[in-house]
Formats: C-alpha cells, structure tokens, sequence
C-alpha cells in the first residue's frame, strides 16, 4: 500500500535491519557462529555501511542499496549507528534496568521509525512544528511495534536466548499488574503515532496506519491472554483478520494534502 515512490526504499531499510537482526538473532547462530563471531561479523556489517553511505558504493548489495536510499533521504549517520549499537547489544547477557532498556528501544527500533519518516518526506519541506510531531510519531511507532513484540516473543526470548527486554518483569515476572503496565506505555505510543499521521504526506497515511491497526489487533489479543500464557504461547493475528483490516483501510477516505 506504500506509493511507487517510497515502497522499494521502505523495503530497503527492511532488508538492511533484518540482515543485522539475524546476525545477532538467527542464521548465524545456526550455522555455527559463536558470540564472538557474530560480534566481528555486525561490525563488518556496520563499517562496510558507512563506507557505502559516504562513497555511494559497496559490493555487498543490500548495503549498497541501503546507502543508496540513505544518501538520497538525507539518513543520518546517527540513526545507523545507535541501531547497531542496539543489535550488538544482543550479544551480550539481557536484563536490562529502565535507562538500558530506554536506550535498546531507540537503537533497535525508534530510529527505524525515523529512517522510514526520512524516505516519506524526501523531496518534501514540513514546517518545524510539523516536523516535530513526525519525529516524535516516528519514534514512538517504532519503539510501539517493538514493545508489542516483546510481549509477543516473551517465551522465545527466555527460553531461547535468555533475554528479559522489559523491566517490569526483572522481579516478579510477568504478572497481570506489569503486563497492563506495558500495555498502557504502548498504548500511548499508538495514540502519539496516530496523531502524527495526520501530518504525513497523503500518499503515505494508509499504509501507516494499516501497519498500526495489526499491532493494535495484535496488543488487543495480547492484553486478553492470561499472564501464565504468555511465556507459553506465540500470540499472533490470523491472516483472515489482517485481511479484513487491509480491506477496511483501503476504502476509508484518508484526507488531507499529498
């Protein structure tokens, strides 16, 4: 549902993070990296990126394209280091205290929302109060979508990479108090996101906004499953339900300029 003009820059961001997220997270484990492997191999990664970005070139392809959206959106250096600083992060044990935890959101998953805000808005010029609502929606849609995952995920990353990314849960777990305590936090998220929106160039808001109706649907199926289930089961949204979502906010109107 992205415009032509933002959808395969969109895609590129996408493939960049998910190529980090499964040095630290996934194929590179299961093919026999150890820590200190992944390690050197992220920060290949993030070096061979900010060469691209400064020379407009790489061999590797993904970079390559990367630096090529991230030179024509004007993405700051910034923004990719303080994600890679969030996927090394992961290398190391998790339990993180409310500063560290603050900091990991940013890296891993505000400054997406801020490199996506950066493609929708090339070429375009908002006032500086309009573009402080889009930064702070950005963000805040980012660090939404990650919390929701947190949530999501909490069994996997227990069990299986012996994480703990939410700090109401380094005492006594997840009890219905702290669930509702996430809840809350990423519901005023949303609610900052969803007011952002209206501010976003036209061609952009649909998509925008379908992205936040399946993390709500998401964070609504969540916050009706106990605690104790949690750890236990993979909540997700069945794809009739996505479906049903696509096609609703493809018919309402979306006003505004463009």
């Amino acid at each position: 549902m992205f415009p032509a003009r933002c959808r395969t820059d969109i895609g590129t961001i996408y493939a960049l993070v998910r190529v980090a997220d499964e040095i630290v997270d996934g194929t590179a484990g299961e093919a026999g990296l150890d820590a200190s492997t992944q390690r050197r191999a992220l920060d290949e990664l993030e070096a061979e990126t900010e060469r691209a970005v400064a020379s407009g070139f790489s061999a590797n392809l993904v970079v390559h394209a990367f630096a090529e959206v991230a030179r024509r959106a004007r993405i700051e250096p910034e923004l990719t280091r303080d994600f890679f600083a969030s996927m090394r992060r992961d290398l190391d044990e998790v339990a993180f205290d409310e500063e560290e935890y603050r900091r990991y959101v940013h890296g891993s998953a505000e400054v997406v929302g801020l490199m996506c805000l950066r493609v929708f808005l090339a070429g375009r010029a908002p006032t500086p109060d309009a573009e402080a609502v889009l930064e702070e929606g950005a963000a805040r849609l980012g660090a939404a979508f990650q919390k929701v995952n947190f949530l999501r995920d909490l069994g996997h990353d227990r069990a299986e990479l012996s994480r703990s990314y939410l700090p109401e849960l380094r005492e006594h777990g997840l009890t219905e108090a702290s669930k509702a305590a996430v809840v809350a936090d990423i519901r005023s998220d949303l609610d900052a996101a969803r007011a952002a929106v209206r501010v976003l160039p036209g061609d952009c808001r649909r998509p925008v906004l379908l992205a936040t109706a399946f993390f709500a649907e998401l964070l609504r199926r969540i916050e009706r499953t106990p605690a104790e289930q949690l750890a236990a089961r993979r909540i997700s949204v069945p794809n009739a339900v996505k479906l049903a979502l696509a096609a609703r906010w493809r018919l309402l109107p979306v006003g505004g300029r463009r």
